[in-house]
Formats: structure tokens, C-alpha cells, sequence
């Protein structure tokens, strides 16, 4: 059941990328986690904390590798919230088990600072924890939901996609998956534009824009949930629902963290056909 779920989360992909979700989904369905005997986990990379998660009765495990942008691929504020969403569920049953694979342990270690990330991690310099399991490439599935036996019940990451999130929390509580869509109450909507260029400006100066959502459909338009691609983008819209005819509007603030060129993506996710979406913002921080 949970695997059907999974697959009609990702059902929306294009043809050829929904092929490689499915065989990927059935690859890990069950399948069971190794950890390395030696893993040893850190507050900030400073105080060693003893290996934990053993008897509990799931474990969220997730694998962040070493390329790329690493502020990107993080995202500890939504882990953050996500940790105190589990929390106040009172299941103390459930254990975060972070590894971590730096190209720069200082740099990692800097950024575990400045978010106020106090949970425990694993820097596993010598990528032992994916020589164990050869997760896939793709940083949409290196985040696995486990049962006591360290198996897969899903997969996905919970702070890049609020229906995995739903999902987890589902399993957790002991809910029914559902994968029905009869009831859901549809609507249509379009957006201004999609993407905006910032051009050039100071890397230090925040950066902000706005999206508009559109309710073109005859159904209240409500706006479920909004990812980054980044921790240095920040989205705010409303949470109220917006009439036939009526707007939303997405405030998008951009704050480098050093002088580059960046391309973020924001998805959207609502009640509308079209739904999720993804909007770009772009720019040179000088």
C-alpha cells in the first residue's frame, strides 16, 4: 500500500523521469538499511554523542553526499520544524539519523551554527554509509522512512515534498495511505510568470520579489504548501483561501550566502490541476 502511495505522489513527472521514480520506488520497497559499525554522531561536529536509534520503531535516515550546494541540499530550518512536528505527535518512538558525506567539514560545521542545528549527526568523512546501501544519485531519494528492523517503509525526502512529509506522518500515527482523489475539491489558476531575473546586485543586499497566483477555476483556490530549493530563499504567502477571480501572492526573499550565480527553484504545491509548480528566480550576487 505504501508503495502505491509513493508511486501516485510522483505521478505527475514526465513520462520518462516517472519510469525511473517506479523502478527506483520498487527497487528500495523493502529493502533493508546497513549503518556502519563505527558511526559516531556530533552536536555541531564538537560533542561526540553515543550511536542511538537502535530500538526505536521507525527511523528516518537521511544521506546528504558531498555535491553540489550544500545550504541547498540541508535545509535544517524545515528539518528543524519537521523534528518538532514529530515531537508533538509524542511518538519518542521515531529517531533522526543524519549522515552527512562533506567535500568541507568546517564549512558543514559553520552552517550547523549558524541554523541553530543541535541534533545529533554523523560526518561521514570516508562515505561509508553509502558504500554500505549505494544509494541513488538523485537527492530526491537518499531520505528513507524505516521500520524497527531497519527496513524501507518509504521514500522521499519529507522537507523537499509535503505529500512525503504527509506520507511519513501517516505511517507514523498509523494511519491508512490513501491514495484516492475522489473528493478533492479542483480548481484552476495561473501565475503571473514563472520565473523573474534579479540581475546583477551586492551579494550582501537581500533581494526581494513577488509571484501571483491567479484563481481562473470556479472552486476557492488555497495554496497547500511551498518548498525552496535553497535555505537562503524564503517564501511567505497567504494561507487563506482566495475566491473565484481573486489573487495570491508569493513573497520571495533571496539572501546569498557568497558571491555567485544562482537559479532557485520554489515548487508550489495547491488545489489546482496544474499543481505542483515550479517557479525560478535567477540572478548574478556580486
Amino acid at each position: 500500500m505504501y508503495i502505491i502511495v509513493l508511486l501516485i505522489l510522483f505521478s505527475s513527472c514526465q513520462n520518462k523521469t516517472k519510469n525511473h521514480v517506479i523502478q527506483l520506488v520498487r527497487e528500495w520497497e523493502g529493502k533493508e538499511i546497513q549503518f556502519p559499525p563505527n558511526s559516531v554522531f556530533t552536536i555541531q561536529g564538537k560533542d561526540t554523542i553515543e550511536y542511538f536509534g537502535d530500538n526505536s520503531s521507525y527511523k528516518i535516515v537521511t544521506y546528504i553526499d558531498s555535491i553540489g550546494c550544500t545550504s541547498c541540499k540541508l535545509q535544517l530550518q524545515n528539518w528543524k520544524d519537521f523534528i518538532l512536528k514529530i515531537a508533538s505527535l509524542n511518538h519518542d518512538e521515531v529517531s533522526f539519523l543524519f549522515y552527512f558525506h562533506p567535500k568541507d567539514k568546517s564549512e558543514l560545521c559553520l552552517i550547523f551554527r549558524r541554523d541553530s542545528f543541535e541534533y545529533p549527526i554523523c560526518l561521514d568523512e570516508n562515505d561509508s554509509f553509502n558504500k554500505l546501501n549505494h544509494f541513488p544519485m538523485d537527492m530526491t531519494f537518499q531520505t528513507f522512512l524505516l521500520d524497527k528492523e531497519n527496513k524501507v517503509l518509504a521514500i522521499g525526502n519529507p522537507v523537499h515534498n509535503p505529500k512525503v512529509k504527509e506520507l511519513y506522518l501517516k505511517i507514523i500515527r498509523g494511519d491508512k495511505p490513501s491514495f484516492s482523489k475522489n473528493g478533492e475539491v479542483k480548481t484552476e489558476a495561473v501565475f503571473d510568470r514563472t520565473s523573474i531575473s534579479l540581475g546583477r546586485f551586492d551579494w550582501r543586499e537581500e533581494q526581494k520579489v513577488t509571484f501571483t497566483l491567479k484563481n481562473v477555476g470556479d472552486k476557492p483556490l488555497v495554496i497547500e504548501d511551498v518548498s525552496t530549493s535553497c535555505g537562503c530563499t524564503t517564501v511567505d504567502y497567504p494561507k487563506e483561501p482566495a475566491q473565484s477571480g481573486k489573487d495570491l501572492v508569493l513573497a520571495v526573499t533571496y539572501k546569498a550566502e557568497r558571491q555567485e550565480y544562482f537559479n532557485k527553484t520554489i515548487t508550489v504545491y495547491c488545489n489546482a490541476e496544474t499543481s505542483p509548480v515550479k517557479l525560478t528566480i535567477s540572478g548574478d550576487a556580486e
